[in-house]
């Protein structure tokens, strides 16, 4: 078994809507039935006896290995704990290849099972060993390490409840939610909008409760001390007993409290140095300690943090109960778990020193063993949900103690001896405040109830009904899809919105180019969704990066398919045939929302197909308003775009929208088919996202064909009289829509320019000059750049071919770069001639064709 090609799918693809690792496996001729593999299944299961059953009951086919790849590798992420269920095996048309596909829910997680997914197998194969155990263990550490903590996780999942869609932007725990303008950020408890200042004044414990004491917030007194004489003068002031700790720390590092001797301070001033220069002395406040968390205006949750202890049997020793309660299956070594483990470090061991004991000793039964003096959770204490019980007073305390500070989301740490009753009447205090806060101990306490914090976090960002999303527009299909993404965008922009929009020629946010190239795929895609000036978006959608990536989306808001008919690129990446690529095309249609509009056209059969996997509504377009489905679609009251007596019109019901297609210049009069189609696509999309029609109306006028608009989509050009089209047309379907266009055009002879790409079918390169030989006199070959793995000469071989029939062409010249061939053309050009040029380097050509052009 060879493993090959691996490849994330990080959304919705051809397979499902789910991440998935997709990877090419080829078998040998024994493979492809274990059953001929004598003794593998049981060699198999002795070492993975957790693996699913390999066939349905019933069911008695042949059952290649690389089918046993793909359970063992989603088995594997299952038994590690990962939230899998989906996995695909396909028979290629190449015998023994076959395409494995494996859902993930972290992508390294899911690479590494369809490693050890393959060693497993291999060790099956050869009767050898494989450590189960090793492996799971490894897939857990590497799933812990990656996906997101509790706290970030609980406010993911938040969104998700709320169909917000959300990226992370890191390995760590920045991520952002929703798209463009719309969007917000998180990094862990912390949000967008808190401010560097305000994190920094939560930062300076000294600073904070000046605040906090000016705003009439109880507070322990204490000052900055800079030596431990220093220290000792500073509890005398304050009076004993009292806290000594760093002045910027957190989690509990470095702090030593009820510090009553000369001594047990100089000790905690040196635990305190180890962390910061800077040491706070303050005043000790008996009581317990309170974590109050508010989000934005409210208090939310609150939790009693006890610290960490054990209790005594009279049998064990302190270290044996302290690895008792660590195997808690809650408590783990990081933030990942709800519990932390308890720590046997020199400040454990110190204040069991204070208590008489050591890790040795046995304390009597029901003696409570202290670890820790404080009770942070990162320390492996433990939390009590006490929020329920937050006297309306201590609310409002710890509310104006966030809004002091300037904290969207603050841990507010109280000590009293009760939150019951106000914090004045139990002599407490607040002794800190907190940015990114950790959530653990509200959404799983130790005992009582978990508090939905990720839900109110998500609230304070999006007001209800906000999801964040902005409309997206996907187009996809076989020729017209860069004309019609930039129409869209050209209407969505008169529409007032800010637009970004990615096509074959580069990545566009509000009219200004900010990539170039072919940027129809979904990184281009994600970079428009990240951009902070984008209020929609208008993807050209290629099957490249859908079976590289999948979609850079969950769903769109209007997916438009402007036809198939006989395909291109067939023969690559297993889609072979016309209906293969229908399957590919389509999942932009399986992904568009529930309250969105797929837009289909209804004289190509194969797009108006793709209606029944719509999940939403359908608008069909065609010309023809006669054909059998639109007729059916109109008199069910569907909406439906078509043309009728020179008017393009846009249908529902009894209502009619019209616009005239002589005040569509990209159409001619309507004279330009393609255009025409492009047009209804397009203006089906504006309708599907409920643009004004007097908005529509004017962005189809304001629309011209110009090669600085639509470069490459039939510019047209004027050259000492004739007239000069340039065209990216590169496959049948693009020349037979161009020969009925020029057709419609006057002109005493015609000629054309053409090339080929070397990625297409022999018999896809010979059409294009079958069809261009009955429609031009002239035809020049040239050879581009994009030979694509061809022989030298082997494409302008082909193009040859397919002129030997032609009823048209009389010459016939072959010529070796693309500019050389313009220029050739363009000098045999007279006055009322046509010469159409399909050019390769867009740009390029089209500057070139410009500059002849302005210079005769």
């Amino acid at each position: 078994m060879e493993v090959s090609r691996i490849r994330a799918l990080r959304g919705p693809n051809l397979w499902s809507h789910h991440t998935a690792v997709e990877a090419i496996v080829k078998c040998s001729e024994a493979e492809c039935a274990i059953a001929e593999l004598a003794g593998f299944e049981d060699r198999l299961r002795a070492l993975f006896p957790e693996l699913s059953i390999l066939q349905p009951t019933g069911h008695n086919d042949a059952i290649p290995i690389a089918h046993v790849f793909e359970l063992a590798a989603l088995g594997l992420q299952a038994q590690a704990g990962c939230p899998v269920t989906f996995s695909r095996t396909t028979q290629t048309l190449e015998q023994g290849v076959f395409q494995v596909v494996v859902e993930y829910s972290e992508e390294a997680v899911g690479c590494l099972a369809l490693e050890l997914a393959e060693k497993l197998i291999q060790a099956a194969v050869n009767n050898s060993a494989f450590d189960l155990a090793a492996a799971l263990e490894q897939l857990r550490e590497l799933d812990e390490d990656v996906r997101l903590g509790p706290s970030t996780g609980s406010i993911v999942n938040a969104a998700i409840a709320r169909n917000i869609p959300y990226r992370r932007l890191t390995d760590g725990s920045l991520v952002a939610f929703g798209w463009g303008s719309r969007q917000r950020k998180i990094q862990a408890a912390e949000m967008d909008g808190t401010s560097a200042i305000a994190e920094a004044i939560a930062q300076d414990k000294e600073l904070t409760k000046k605040l906090l004491h000016a705003a009439g917030v109880p507070v322990p007194m204490g000052r900055a001390v800079s030596s431990p004489d220093d220290a000792w003068a500073a509890a005398l002031e304050v009076g004993l007993p009292v806290v000594i700790k760093p002045k910027d720390g957190n989690q509990g590092k470095g702090v030593t409290v009820n510090v009553t001797t000369r001594e047990q301070l100089d000790a905690g001033y040196l635990a305190a140095s180890e962390f910061r220069d800077d040491i706070l002395v303050e005043r000790f406040l008996p009581g317990n300690d309170f974590r109050l968390l508010v989000i934005g205006n409210k208090l939310v949750a609150a939790a009693r943090r006890d610290p960490p202890q054990v209790v005594g049997n009279g049998k064990q020793t302190v270290r044996e109960l302290v690895e008792q309660v660590n195997k808690d299956p809650r408590r783990g070594s990081g933030h990942s778990t709800s519990l932390t483990k308890i720590r046997f470090d020199d400040i454990a061991l110190a204040s069991l020193a204070k208590q008489g004991y050591t890790a040795e000793s046995v304390p009597p039964k029901g003696q409570r063993v202290i670890l820790r003096n404080n009770a942070n959770l990162s320390t492996g204490g433990a939390a009590t949900d006490v929020t329920d019980d937050v006297h309306p007073e201590v609310a409002a305390r710890a509310i104006a103690a966030a809004q002091m500070v300037g904290l969207d989301i603050c841990g507010v740490d109280l000590v009293c001896d009760s939150v019951l009753k106000p914090i004045e009447a139990l002599n407490g205090g607040i002794v800190e405040v907190n940015a990114a806060p950790g959530l653990r101990m509200h959404l799983s306490p130790s005992f009582g109830k978990g508090r939905a914090v990720g839900e109110a976090i998500v609230d304070s960002m999006f007001e209800p009904g906000n999801d964040g999303r902005i409309p997206i527009i996907a187009v996809t299909g076989t020729n017209g899809k860069t004309t019609t993404v930039r129409l869209i965008a050209h209407l969505m922009t008169a529409s007032g919105l800010r637009t970004g929009m990615t096509n074959t020629d580069g990545v566009y946010v509000n009219g200004r180019q900010i990539d170039s190239g072919d940027c129809s795929g979904p990184r281009s895609a994600r970079n428009v969704l990240s951009h902070p000036d984008v209020d929609a978006a208008v993807f050209e959608t290629a099957r490249g990066g859908v079976l590289r990536e999948g979609l850079a989306y969950d769903r769109c808001q209007v997916a438009v398919v402007t036809n198939i008919g006989s395909g291109d690129h067939l023969g690559l990446n297993y889609i072979t045939t016309v209906e293969d690529l229908a399957v590919l095309k389509r999942v932009i249609v399986q992904n568009v929302a529930d309250d969105g509009y797929a837009v289909l056209n209804a004289a190509d059969p194969i797009v108006a197909g793709m209606a029944a996997n719509s999940p939403a509504a359908v608008i069909f377009f065609a010309a023809d308003p006669q054909i059998p489905l639109m007729a059916a679609h109109r008199a069910q009251g569907k909406r439906a775009v078509y043309v009728e007596n020179g008017h393009l019109i846009a249908a529902e019901g009894k209502m009619k929208h019209s616009i005239p297609l002589s005040e569509v210049p990209i159409t001619r009069n309507g004279s330009i088919g393609f255009q025409v189609e492009n047009v209804m696509a397009s203006v089906a999309a504006a309708w599907a996202v409920n643009m004004d029609f007097d908005v529509i109306r004017a962005g189809l006028k304001s629309f011209a064909n110009e090669n600085d608009n639509a470069p490459g989509r039939f510019n047209m050009f004027d050259f000492r009289g004739a007239t000069v089209i340039a065209d990216y047309g590169h496959n049948p379907d693009a020349m037979l829509a161009l020969v009925k266009a020029v057709e419609t055009m006057p002109a005493q002879r015609r000629s054309v320019v053409i090339s080929g790409a070397g990625d297409r079918r022999d018999q896809d390169i010979r059409q294009q000059t079958e069809i261009l030989g009955d429609a031009f006199e002239d035809v020049i070959l040239y050879q581009d750049q994009c030979q694509r793995g061809r022989a030298d000469g082997e494409v302008l071989a082909l193009l040859r071919e397919g002129l030997k029939a032609a009823k048209k062409t009389t010459r016939v010249d072959e010529i070796t770069g693309e500019f050389v061939a313009i220029d050739l053309a363009l000098e045999r050009l007279q006055a009322g001639d046509l010469c159409l040029i399909l050019i390769d380097q867009v740009e390029e050509a089209l500057a070139h064709i410009s500059k002849r052009c302005a210079e005769a």
